[in-house]
């Protein structure tokens, strides 16, 4: 089995978070390199029609692809320690905060990044710079509602460390490309769960 993954990319270390968090081991790790365009190259077009890291590969050369798909059957695969639900009223729960902390919160970041950093102009052509710069307006919105939650509750789902945190994690490790930094702009509470996330093992999986 082989984990396609990327460096420095948000969803790719979604996954190997998820792996970490869950110690899974036995599973090859293939590095593609974005800059250098691997993604579109035709043998990787070929397992990934949208040409999007991770992508998980099985022995019987069948592939997932997207981060969600990938993580619910590494859950399924190895339940514990449980990450995205017990039972489905759980399950419902803890998916509708990652999927609003997707929607909401990473993927403004990742469209700032996207739009406005010079380094990632060769992966986005052409960049509109004033999109880039409303989706980081969006960003700061999007904080202040996670800041509010993580004032009354410890984790992005409730009372305990769950995909949603490590969704809301890598996005906002993501947004160090757009100069964000949650703390400095008077985020505290998002500063203070950033802050309990980074010190857990499975932050170094990247």
């Amino acid at each position: 089995m082989k984990l396609y993954t990327a460096t420095r990319a948000p969803n790719p270390r979604r996954v190997l978070m998820f792996m970490a968090e869950k110690a899974i081991t036995g599973i090859e790790f293939v590095t593609i390199d974005l800059n250098a365009g691997e993604h579109k190259a035709e043998n990787y077009h070929a397992k990934v029609p949208v040409s999007r890291v991770p992508a998980l590969e099985f022995d019987d050369g069948r592939v997932l692809s997207e981060t969600r798909a990938i993580c619910t059957w590494l859950e399924g695969a190895h339940p514990e320690h449980n990450l995205m639900g017990v039972d489905f009223e759980e399950r419902a729960f803890i998916e509708m905060h990652d999927r609003r902390v997707e929607w909401y919160w990473m993927l403004p970041i990742a469209n700032c990044v996207r739009h406005t950093h010079p380094g990632l102009a060769v992966l986005e052509k052409p960049q509109f710079a004033d999109f880039g710069a409303s989706q980081g307006q969006r960003v700061r919105e999007s904080a202040k509602w996670l800041d509010g939650s993580l004032a009354r509750q410890p984790w992005i789902a409730g009372e305990r460390f769950t995909i949603a945190d490590i969704t809301a994690f890598c996005a906002l490790e993501f947004a160090r490309l757009m100069k964000f930094n949650a703390g400095a702009e008077g985020f505290a509470a998002l500063q203070a769960w950033r802050d309990r996330v980074a010190e857990r093992e499975s932050a170094r999986a990247m």
